[in-house]
């Protein structure tokens, strides 16, 4: 990648989405009631998708933005799986169980705070209820290096595990002790050599830029361990500073952060750094080897954007379970309540504990498709929206095509009657390339507390 002005890049650097869904999350609400979202689930006949969120974590870790519960009472976390059963139950009530599992994820929280056999115990539950799994399914679990060891390995492995995503952050350990997350490179490594004694061949590591005390010279070294650890992926995410919604990260100095000129130098190193080890950029912040699947699906225009990042297992329909958890069909977002009385209460009258969500109108559901092909492939096919969608396509984004030009002249979008494409240089702003087709931004512009910051 050429070298940019940093300087002149700083100034792109404002509040925007992250395009994990389209409506944003801001757009959930009450207004999509708990009839349309049962509704949904009955009518559904799409492959599914189902995230667990396990939320429950010892301590806190001051950048997570994450729904989390911290305690260290057994109790706590025993009494979690019996309402997830109960959750799970009422679930298989209001959709069809022979259903074809595409996808399982654990989420957390810590899901690896859970012992071996309540992990198994939640595992082999959802399994007894939800039978029909694809052989080709994509089975993972997000896992903290730190609460990890041979026994759930060993349960992830009977029950066909074949993904593991282990949270890094930083190495270094100014950082580490700032952050309140205390991880030596060789506690790490020895996870990752785990993982890889019981024949799991797809791990990620997750790191994060942007974080109190990070420099480029500091960063440049944690990316030489994480690449030591011979990952097959990787998601370098751009911390999100949120502290009007987080209360942990008002504990930073904010003059420790990195300024945005120095993320981007971070960033655009880490782009660099592992296209010359052998590492191909996916989308906005994940990077795999060439042979990775992900690839394959880039070529056949089949990468797609939900709440887990990016995946090949587009067309199902992702059902949240759990506290928290969001949902996730052609037409709807549902998200679980973020409170556990309310989560429990749901759950003994016998209803989901659902809480707010979001239907798609025909203009959503439009500049969904828009908005995550540019997110996923860092280009717009043209010719084939207007095709699916019946529309002209310079007609109907007008106003964003006239935002595009300010892109087009710095050389960071190609703008042609078929297609939308980002520039390399282009694809490190790309929330803000997207920033136009959201016809919902215009509620936030001159509220710096909508989003965290694009650079």
């Amino acid at each position: 990648m050429s070298n940019i002005d940093l300087e002149k890049f700083s100034k792109y650097s404002k509040p925007g989405p992250r395009y994990t869904s389209y409506p944003t999350a801001l757009e959930f609400s009450d207004n999509f009631r708990y009839e349309d979202y049962l509704k949904y689930l009955e009518e559904g006949k799409e492959a599914l998708s189902l995230y667990v969120h396990l939320p429950f974590c010892r301590s806190a870790c001051y950048f997570c933005g994450c729904n989390v519960v911290f305690t260290s009472k057994e109790e706590k976390l025993s009494t979690y799986i019996e309402y997830l059963k109960k959750e799970i139950d009422i679930l298989a009530q209001h959709l069809d169980t022979s259903r074809e599992i595409i996808q399982f994820h654990f989420g957390g929280g810590t899901p690896t705070f859970y012992k071996a056999f309540e992990l198994d115990e939640i595992i082999s539950y959802i399994k007894g209820k939800f039978p029909n799994w694809s052989k080709d399914a994509e089975i993972s679990v997000e896992i903290d290096p730190r609460f990890f060891n041979e026994e759930q390995m060993k349960v992830f492995q009977k029950h066909g595990f074949n993904r593991i995503s282990f949270g890094v952050q930083d190495f270094n350990p100014k950082v580490q002790q700032e952050i309140h997350r205390i991880q030596p490179y060789e506690l790490t490594k020895a996870a990752v050599d785990l993982a890889r004694k019981y024949g799991i061949n797809s791990i990620n590591v997750d790191l994060i830029y942007g974080l109190p005390y990070q420099t480029f010279e500091s960063f440049r070294a944690t990316l030489q361990q994480a690449f030591s650890l011979e990952p097959d992926r990787l998601a370098v995410f751009n911390y999100a500073h949120v502290p009007w919604m987080k209360k942990t990260m008002r504990k930073f100095d904010e003059t420790t952060l990195p300024a945005p000129d120095v993320k981007l130098q971070i960033f655009q190193y880490t782009i660099d750094f592992f296209e010359s080890n052998g590492y191909k950029m996916v989308g906005m912040d994940h990077f795999a080897k060439p042979e990775d699947e992900l690839f394959g699906a880039i070529a056949k225009g089949e990468l797609h954007r939900n709440f887990q990042g990016y995946t090949t297992k587009g067309g199902a329909n992702l059902i949240g379970i759990g506290l928290t958890s969001i949902g996730e069909g052609t037409r709807y977002y549902a998200q679980n309540t973020k409170d556990m009385k309310l989560y429990e209460a749901a759950i003994d009258a016998g209803r989901l504990p659902f809480e707010r969500g979001v239907e798609l109108s025909g203009d959503d559901y439009l500049r969904k498709a828009v908005i995550m092909e540019l997110m996923a492939n860092f280009s717009i096919d043209i010719r084939r929206v207007e095709k699916e969608h019946n529309i002209v396509f310079k007609e109907y984004f007008a106003d964003a095509l006239d935002a595009l030009e300010e892109f087009v002249k710095a050389d960071l979008v190609t703008l042609t009657d078929e297609k939308i494409s980002v520039s390399p240089t282009g694809t490190l702003l790309i929330r803000n390339i997207a920033m136009p087709f959201d016809a919902y931004m215009h509620q936030y512009g001159g509220n710096k507390k909508s989003f965290s910051k694009t650079v």
